[in-house]
């Protein structure tokens, strides 16, 4: 057999045939082909697409004028607004990378991000002023700091040198941003919750937030023009790709500072709203609003809903309240949403239990996701598809992260043996479905926000009453999972009651991740002392 010295189908990679793909060309194409298309509300700001493209070059002008260039970290804590919006496109335009906060987040954990991500700048908003200033008072070397200052909300101080409209007005609007030179280059980073030890810094790549957008509208059918409102926090894994999306697609962005139900039944009815994405706690409020709310409402509306899915009742209402819901999972490592429950139309015709049963099933892999499997996690061998074995789910593809920014062990361990690990437990069924049966590192999924229960057991170990602690989900009907802590008290310490234990961890952490309930007593081991978890999550279940 002869060796081939040649591939005649080799050939070279020029500027004709070769352009690094990046999300920062959906913007330029949306201005150039509908200028003068609605592309941001904001209460009564508008901006076409004209403006919004005119608007994120000035952004990335300005930052260059302050030094921001390639490799440079531009921190946002910033709620669902413009300037949120403008950051997902201007910050990359001048060959920086994104660093959406955790709006949720305590000021110790923002200074931790803050200082390990390197932020040379820090765009706030003023609502956000009490955690920002107490995260910049932690830090040695503070960030350029720009105030959001959102005539919608005037509360907090401005910290800032000036806000954002003086410093974007410093920029130039015809600013020659450039491509970035390789499509492996960072675009944004994004911190996990810290499930173990301090949170890890996912980095993402042009080419995956590139090919995330464009999943996002294969699994969605997105057409053009959509009006998209933004319930889901632009800070959640780049709002799932979903401002890169809406420059493709040349939608509407309808921005919403603060997730209310008043307001979100208002945009639906006032802007025409077709789809919007959250956590389960945003579906539970639009069932369970006032019946003159939601009978305002007429047009059907397309929700996307991650974590897990809602339960049975909360699908119904939807459906019958005219809401089509797709079921999608993902990780912050994967750019949000990688795997969705394909909807068949053959379950159209089955009873409602059944369908709500489907829909909860995570599903089969994105387009743009190259491989998934459940497989043990040891030999990665895959498991029987017969929706009984349990397995780690596992995926590949460029829409898995870059690796975690400074932590080379911890990359390596994610993606050993050529896959990445997503530490979920789940089993195959015979049509090729994913469904997660539990988490390995028992993270509790409260309102869509990861909660370390890790986390929780350190800082309730700080009390001097606590002898042993544990934390597990409870289910809730309005925030899906919420932390409930199992105590062990030291034999001799004073009286201490659930609400003394709460109060004490108010002061210790967000108030998102505080326990809703605290149970006093044994904590069940098994034969070598360990916790036994699954016992408890059973107990918390039966709690009032």
């Amino acid at each position: 057999m002869t060796t081939p010295t040649s591939n005649k189908f080799e050939f070279a990679k020029t500027p004709a045939n070769y352009v690094p793909l990046s999300p920062l060309t959906f913007l330029e194409r949306a201005a150039a082909v509908y200028p003068d298309r609605v592309a941001v509300v904001h209460g009564e700001r508008r901006y076409n697409w004209r403006e919004s493209y005119a608007r994120c070059r000035q952004l990335a002008s300005a930052l260059q004028q302050n030094g921001v260039g390639f490799g440079d970290t531009v921190a946002v804590m910033g709620l669902n607004t413009p300037e949120t919006f403008e950051a997902h496109f201007g910050v990359p335009m001048a060959g920086a990378v994104l660093n959406a906060l955790n709006t949720r987040l305590d000021a110790a954990t923002i200074a931790y991000i803050l200082q390990h991500g390197e932020a040379k700048v820090l765009i706030a908003d003023r609502a956000l002023s009490g955690t920002v200033s107490a995260a910049l008072a932690l830090l040695e070397t503070p960030p350029l700091v720009i105030d959001i200052d959102d005539v919608l909300d005037q509360s907090g101080t401005l910290l800032g040198a000036m806000d954002y409209e003086a410093f974007l007005a410093t920029g130039d609007a015809q600013f020659s941003w450039q491509l970035p030179a390789d499509e492996w280059q960072a675009i944004s980073l994004n911190y996990t919750s810290g499930t173990t030890g301090k949170p890890k810094g996912v980095v993402y790549h042009h080419r995956g937030a590139y090919l995330n957008a464009v999943g996002n509208v294969l699994a969605w059918s997105l057409a053009k023009h959509p009006v998209y409102l933004w319930t889901l926090p632009m800070f959640h894994c780049n709002g799932w790709c979903f401002p890169w999306t809406l420059a493709a697609v040349v939608g509407t962005n309808v921005c919403l500072r603060k997730i209310e139900v008043g307001a979100i039944y208002d945009a639906i009815v006032t802007e025409g709203v077709s789809h919007y994405c959250g956590a389960p706690i945003v579906h539970n409020m639009l069932v369970n609003a006032p019946a003159e709310l939601r009978a305002q409402k007429t047009q059907q509306v397309k929700g996307m809903v991650a974590a897990s899915a809602p339960p049975a009742a909360i699908l119904q209402a939807l459906e019958e309240n005219n809401f089509d819901i797709t079921h999608v999972y993902g990780l912050t490592e994967t750019y949000g949403p990688a795997v969705l429950c394909e909807w068949n139309e053959d379950w159209n015709t089955l009873p409602m239990s059944e369908k709500a049963r489907l829909n909860a099933r995570q599903g089969v892999r994105y387009h743009v996701l190259e491989g998934l499997m459940v497989a043990d996690p040891e030999t990665l061998e895959p498991v029987p598809s017969d929706g009984k074995t349990i397995g780690e789910i596992f995926m590949r593809g460029n829409n898995v992260m870059m690796g975690y920014l400074k932590n080379e062990a911890a990359t390596e361990k994610a993606f050993a043996g050529g896959w990445f690990h997503s530490g979920d437990l789940a089993v195959m069924h015979p049509d090729g479905y994913v469904e997660i049966k539990d988490r390995s590192k028992d993270i509790i999924i409260s309102g869509g926000e990861n909660i370390s229960t890790i986390e929780i057991e350190s800082v309730l170990y700080r009390h001097p009453a606590v002898l042993q602690a544990a934390v597990v989900a409870k289910p809730d009907e309005k925030w899906g999972e919420t932390p409930c802590a199992f105590l062990t008290l030291h034999p001799n310490a004073a009286p201490v009651s659930e609400a003394d234990i709460i109060a004490f961890c108010r002061t210790q952490m967000a108030s998102f991740k505080l326990p809703r309930r605290v149970v006093f007593g044994e904590l069940p081991k098994t034969s070598t002392g360990k916790v036994q978890k699954m016992v408890l999550r059973e107990q918390a279940k039966a709690l009032d």
